[in-house]
């Protein structure tokens, strides 16, 4: 499959497009002009595309799409607004309007039923109105709700649903193979899950 992969230059985004690779796909890194894209694996094909300014062939010819993106912990309200509700909202409206026959969504543990206050409320709430959008778009999806991430590759051994620790970790590696997964399985379809690596 043809999978355009949104945040494919960030740390979750750079492993997931080589396990995608790896398993015979056809990964598409959505790239900025200033994005770094020296890590991405050789050959990896690149289209050019803002999550702020989205155009509407951004999913040409794509059979799939993964959002992996986010404003980064560094970024205010506003940019978490323009890329993790508005972005990903204006990527399924692009993706069901260009015939796309899967989209997965990068979420977190706690946008079922975001707070109302504390540090990340505003994060919540955005990916929990993107999640809420992409559930009504029409489009075959899976939504995957990781725990903290880690920087490590994980060995693959990963919990998912009830029995998931609120507190616990998910490796970026496992995060990655769990996003392929959903790309690829249709025991995927329609399900929305936490996951941590155990």
């Amino acid at each position: 499959m043809k999978v355009l992969v949104a945040g494919a230059t960030g740390k979750t985004g750079l492993r997931l497009v080589g396990e995608l690779a790896s398993r015979g796909h056809e990964p598409v890194a959505l790239v900025r002009e200033s994005s770094d894209t020296a890590a991405l694996p050789e050959g990896t094909q690149q289209r050019n595309g803002d999550l702020t300014d989205l155009q509407d062939d951004v999913c040409a010819g794509c059979d799939a799409v993964v959002f992996a993106a986010g404003s980064g912990g560094d970024t205010g309200a506003d940019m978490t607004d323009k890329v993790d509700r508005n972005g990903a909202k204006r990527l399924i409206d692009i993706a069901a309007k260009s015939g796309v026959k899967r989209f997965v969504m990068l979420s977190s543990i706690g946008t079922d039923d975001p707070p109302e206050d504390g540090e990340l409320a505003h994060y919540f709430q955005a990916k929990h109105e993107a999640d809420e959008h992409l559930k009504a778009s029409g489009l075959d999806y899976a939504i995957v709700r990781p725990v903290a991430l880690t920087e490590a590759d994980g060995n693959r051994d990963i919990r998912f649903g009830e029995d998931v620790d609120p507190q616990g970790k998910a490796a970026r590696g496992d995060v990655a193979f769990v996003l392929a997964n959903a790309v690829e399985s249709g025991e995927w379809l329609g399900r929305t899950a936490t996951m941590e690596s155990v």
